[in-house]
C-alpha cells in the first residue's frame, strides 16, 4: 500500500517544490516506485521535471475536480521510477469551483483511492497557502512534511500551520501523521542558520528530520534544465542531502 505524503508550508519560498521534485526523485533512485502530484497552480514541480505546463491538457485540476482519472493524469518524467501528475494555471479556479461542493475537502483522497496501491510512495507539492487545495491534499495524505527555511522568520506562520493540521486531524483526517520538520537551506557559516536549527531541534525534538537540506547552487541550477538534482548533478551537496532524507524515510516507514 503506498503512502501518501503531502510537502505543505504556507510560507512560500521554503523549499516546498525543491523537496517534493528532489525527495520523489531520490526514491526514484533508492528503486521506490513513486507519484508526484503537482497540487500547486504555479506549476514549478511539473516544469522543474521537464513538463511543459502550457501544454498539460489533463492534470491535477481534472483529477480533483473528478472530470478525469489519475490514471488518464500521469505522465512518465525524466527521474527514474518517477510519474507525475501535472499541473496547469487553471488549477488557480479550483479554490472557487469547489466552494459548494459536497465532501469538498475529500476530492483529492477519493481520486487517489484507485491508484494508492500502484505506488510505493504518493508526494504531493502543496500550495503557499491553507486554502481548499492544501486542505485536500492534507485529507487525502498519510503524513506531512512541513520544510522550514534556516532564516530569521522560519518559525512564523508555523503555529498557524500545525493548527490547521491539528483541525484536519479532527474533522478530516485522524490518521494524519506529521512525518518530519525538514530544515532547508542552511549554511553553516551563518550564525543564524545555527540558531534556527537549535531552536527548532530544541521547540519540536523527535519530530525534526536528521538530514539538514543545505543551501546549494546546483539545486537552484537543477530546474532550469527541467532535471532533478539527481539527475542534473548527483555528485552535488544537493543530491546527496535529498538522498541521506529519502533514506530517512524509508527507514522510518520500514
Amino acid at each position: 500500500m503506498g503512502k501518501i505524503i503531502a510537502i505543505a508550508n504556507q510560507k512560500g519560498g521554503v523549499g516546498k517544490t525543491t523537496t517534493s521534485v528532489n525527495l520523489a526523485a531520490s526514491l526514484g533512485v533508492l528503486e521506490k516506485k513513486v507519484l508526484l502530484i503537482d497540487a500547486d497552480p504555479q506549476a514549478n514541480a511539473s516544469s522543474g521535471l521537464g513538463i511543459d505546463v502550457d501544454n498539460v491538457e489533463i492534470g491535477s485540476y481534472q483529477v480533483i475536480e473528478h472530470s478525469n482519472t489519475p490514471r488518464e493524469a500521469i505522465i512518465s518524467c525524466s527521474a527514474p521510477n518517477v510519474d507525475i501528475i501535472p499541473a496547469h494555471i487553471d488549477l488557480v479556479a479550483i479554490e472557487i469551483e469547489l466552494v459548494d461542493k459536497e465532501d469538498r475537502e475529500y476530492m483529492l483522497k477519493k481520486a487517489l483511492k484507485s491508484i494508492k496501491e500502484d505506488y510505493d510512495y504518493i508526494i504531493i507539492d502543496c500550495a503557499p497557502s491553507l486554502g481548499l487545495l492544501t486542505l485536500n491534499a492534507l485529507t487525502a495524505a498519510d503524513s506531512v512534511i512541513i520544510p522550514i527555511q534556516c532564516e530569521y522568520f522560519a518559525l512564523e506562520g508555523l503555529g498557524k500551520l500545525l493548527n490547521t493540521i491539528k483541525s484536519v486531524q479532527k474533522i478530516h483526517n485522524p490518521d494524519l501523521d506529521i512525518e518530519g520538520l525538514l530544515l532547508t537551506m542552511y549554511d553553516s557559516r551563518l550564525r543564524l542558520s545555527n540558531q534556527v536549527v537549535e531552536e527548532v531541534q530544541k521547540h519540536f525534538n523527535d519530530m525534526v528530520f536528521e538530514t539538514v537540506i543545505q543551501r546549494n547552487i546546483k539545486l537552484s541550477e537543477a530546474p532550469s534544465f527541467g532535471e532533478s538534482i539527481i539527475n542534473y548533478d548527483a555528485t552535488s551537496k544537493g543530491a546527496s542531502n535529498y538522498l541521506s532524507l529519502a533514506e530517512e524515510i524509508i527507514n522510518k516507514n520500514k
